[in-house]
């Protein structure tokens, strides 16, 4: 007992210092700048110690159950050889984490209430999640047969230009930034540890440039999935009214409230964590035919994650989106939008210096690199990256811009640079896109995206408030190429003088 006490606790003090590069940016600008804080600043502050419990609570869930569990499973299949059934374990996998990522659920549930209901949140994200699930089972069969992972990317993103100009403009910002948001808490580290290990369990085949890639695959197949469904949504002009009519609440119905609330948003956590309990029970019991190490660990982690979740999700809405909207108001509201693009610049680097999920992938990196790559390095180039895409995303808000031109080209941009940089860099540099939106991080910038697109006169929250997330992924994949590519040239220039 008292060893998950203080490993809880350091999962607490590590949520809170997540939470911190973005709390001394919001007071710096209050303090500095705005010198005034928001009516509601006691519920925020709140609402971000509710968060970093929420997030601690989840992590110590993950650690003691579905994190060893998904990992022995892993290594037992990839020990078996047998194709089929390691695809459909990252099918299983891949769906069941996606439909209980809570970065996922919020925008999900943002984009259901804005559209007033003509986007159906519990369709989005088992669109997405069958999504992921599918890509991991093809992810997996490229890992196998030993496939170079840019002709699928650039294949792959030459569709979603081709699709991004056939879908309607109210879903391509939230299509991209439903792609964003499928790498997280729980994906990331199941995701990279299964292409990590298939690779390092198969003759012939490089961790670093084969057992990277799952993560890009799982946000770029979700851009062309949702926007195939906002082009069957937005066909019927009659769907607004009849989905507005399914989610009104009823004049006659009192709405619950108190102690009930509680009871049903702890059970809405349940079903959003128990596909992938029963896929775990399932390939435990049903396919390995073997029972698990310690069961009362496991049961215990899986509650821990289900209070988890549900203080994360209630954390959020008294904190980060509020901050976010609040920061928004009160930016737009000077004279000058050099400090809306200060303030999405340096929330934008902040938060991802302190991603976790970065620092993850950056170490494994530099170990499978062998000394061609620094973890340091990379982490500076991501959050460049990160914050010039967060900064130009503003900047599209602002001005109005149709977010087709934006995306088109920044992936049109990705494509030639994959085409140009050494193959190497490709796989990691494409899953550094994918890791650089948190749990912290994607709820504070849908919020400030929204609440920049409904204090601007002229903007429709729906179209332009969505779309900050996928500009936050595209850019870190440009910059760390970019260096790649230079760093390559000076190496072949020292070369040839020498």
């Amino acid at each position: 007992m008292a060893e998950q006490l203080r490993d809880f606790l350091k999962a607490l003090a590590h949520a809170m210092r997540n939470l911190l590069p973005i709390i001394i940016v919001v007071v710096l600008f209050q303090a500095l700048l705005l010198r005034q804080w928001p009516d509601n600043g006691l519920s925020m502050t709140i609402g971000l110690l509710i968060v970093a419990v929420g997030v601690a609570l989840f992590l110590q869930g993950l650690e003691l159950s579905i994190f060893p569990v998904g990992k022995r499973l892993a290594n037992q299949f990839a020990r078996r050889g047998s194709m089929p059934i390691l695809m459909l374990f990252g099918f299983a996998i891949g769906f069941s984490a996606v439909v209980a990522e809570p970065a996922l659920i919020a925008v999900a549930d943002q984009a259901a209430q804005i559209s007033d209901g003509r986007i159906n949140a519990l369709t989005l994200r088992l669109i997405v999640a069958g999504s992921v699930g599918l890509v991991m089972a093809l992810g997996v069969f490229r890992i196998i047969l030993g496939h170079p992972l840019h002709w699928y990317m650039i294949v792959g993103y030459m569709l979603v230009v081709l699709v991004t100009f056939f879908a309607p403009e109210e879903i391509v910002g939230l299509a991209y930034d439903s792609g964003g948001v499928t790498t997280n808490i729980v994906t990331v580290p199941l995701i990279a540890a299964l292409g990590i290990g298939l690779a390092a369990s198969i003759r012939g085949r490089s961790s670093l440039i084969d057992g990277f890639g799952l993560v890009a695959l799982a946000v770029m197949v979700p851009m062309i999935s949702v926007q195939l469904y906002g082009i069957l949504v937005y066909a019927d002009p009659g769907s607004i009214a009849n989905s507005a009519e399914l989610v009104a609440p009823s004049s006659d119905t009192e709405p619950p409230s108190g102690l009930l609330v509680m009871v049903l948003d702890l059970f809405s956590m349940l079903r959003d964590v128990l596909p992938i309990i029963l896929v775990i029970l399932f390939f435990q019991y049903a396919v390995l035919k073997r029972s698990l190490a310690d069961p009362l660990r496991v049961s215990i982690g899986f509650a821990l994650v289900i209070i988890g979740l549900y203080a994360f999700v209630v954390g959020l809405k008294l904190g980060l989106f509020p901050i976010g909207q609040s920061m928004a108001y009160q930016l737009v509201t000077l004279d000058t939008w050099l400090w809306v693009y200060l303030f999405a610049f340096c929330i934008g680097f902040a938060t991802t210096m302190a991603e976790p999920a970065l620092i993850a992938i950056g170490q494994q990196a530099e170990e499978a690199a062998a000394g061609k790559i620094q973890g340091n390095v990379i982490r500076l180039l991501v959050a460049l990256g990160v914050a010039i895409g967060i900064t130009i995303g503003v900047h599209r808000i602002i001005t109005g811009d149709s977010i087709h031109h934006y995306i088109i080209g920044g992936y049109t941009l990705v494509i030639l640079l994959t085409a140009l940089a050494p193959r190497y860099i490709v796989a990691l540099a494409f899953d550094l896109g994918g890791v650089t939106t948190s749990e912290v991080t994607v709820p504070l910038v849908t919020a400030l995206g929204i609440g920049l697109a409904s204090q601007i006169d002229g903007r429709n929250v729906l179209i332009d408030g969505f779309g900050l997330i996928a500009f936050a992924s595209i850019f870190p994949i440009v910059t760390v190429m970019s260096y790649a590519i230079l760093m390559d040239w000076v190496a072949k220039s020292g070369g040839k003088r020498t």
